[in-house]
């Protein structure tokens, strides 16, 4: 039953459930589990640790997480290292080539689909739809598919339209748009100060009308908006952007609540996103303590999640 679920996000502190996370994940019943590199040893370990998962929620279908960029961002390297396929790589071969791009970019997002299918994941965060831009910090860099808006929006659709076709759901992000940010979300609240025009044209465009299921959050200020609060807490970036003027309509998830950027207690973090109207909390560290504190406050997933996550089940089908 999805019904019951908490609308959250955890991650896990190693290559097994260890005995606290079974007891708590199958008290707690979050949405969904989030993996990275150090819950991943080997490929015949990784399936195990998700039929460990999957077990415990008994739910076949339970959403498992990976942030699976390529490049810089890559969790499977103790299976395959694909460090050399950033999404600068793809960008630029597109440019270069359109038919190798075409051709190359089908076979690696196969491939990794392949794995992906074969250990049980059934959701990955790309693609990264940020505008690169002069002033950008590194943390985008060569996470980002290009300087041009226009070629981010077409590539990103290629990438969301490729992973479908494998059954695997995507995570576009940073909704709205990270590419003007000049510090590291993860250690620095960044404010970006543009005009709405030059917001409206270029950062927010690659997100528009896509067909993702899920989305992730900014943890950035965009003052001609909202002076106060990052995207993630802002109603008036939420309402009038991500769901009005962008029109997504699939599940939004917040980035991870434990990031500096964020200024709260990691309880008020939490359910200021979802008053805000973010559906999904994600929390990454796999600290208990928090995660214990957390699940005391984020409420069951709402009507809209139970809708937008049994669509996703019958896709996985």
């Amino acid at each position: 039953m999805i019904t019951n679920r908490k609308a959250i996000i955890f991650g896990l502190k190693g290559y097994y459930l260890n005995n606290n996370e079974k007891i708590f994940f199958k008290k707690t019943k979050p949405w969904g589990i989030i993996l990275f590199s150090r819950n991943i040893k080997s490929i015949n370990q990784l399936r195990k640790l998700i039929k460990q998962i999957k077990k415990n929620q008994k739910d076949k279908n339970f959403p498992i997480l990976i942030d699976q960029e390529g490049g810089r961002v890559c969790r499977l390297n103790n299976i395959i290292n694909l460090t050399y396929f950033s999404q600068e790589f793809f960008g630029k071969l597109y440019h270069f080539d359109k038919k190798l791009f075409y051709s190359l970019y089908n076979l690696y997002v196969d491939k990794v689909c392949s794995i992906f299918n074969y250990v049980g994941i059934n959701i990955n965060t790309v693609p990264v739809l940020d505008v690169l831009r002069k002033k950008s910090h590194n943390i985008i860099g060569s996470r980002s598919f290009s300087k041009n808006p226009s070629e981010v929006s077409k590539l990103g659709a290629i990438c969301v339209n490729l992973f479908k076709k494998n059954k695997i759901g995507t995570v576009i992000k940073h909704i709205p748009g990270h590419g003007l940010a000049a510090s590291d979300s993860h250690f620095k609240t960044p404010n970006i100060k543009s005009k709405k025009k030059l917001l409206i044209e270029n950062d927010f465009k690659p997100f528009k009308n896509s067909k993702s299921f899920f989305a992730m959050t900014a943890h950035i200020i965009y003052s001609s908006y909202d002076s106060k609060n990052t995207a993630t807490h802002s109603k008036i970036i939420i309402k009038n952007i991500i769901r009005k003027h962008i029109k997504f309509k699939g599940l939004l998830i917040s980035d991870d609540i434990s990031m500096k950027s964020l200024k709260y207690s990691i309880e008020k973090n939490a359910l200021l996103a979802i008053k805000s109207g973010c559906n999904l909390i994600l929390h990454c560290n796999a600290k208990m303590n928090e995660m214990r504190r957390i699940a005391k406050v984020v409420p069951n997933i709402d009507k809209f999640t139970i809708k937008k996550t049994s669509h996703f089940y019958n896709f996985l089908i």
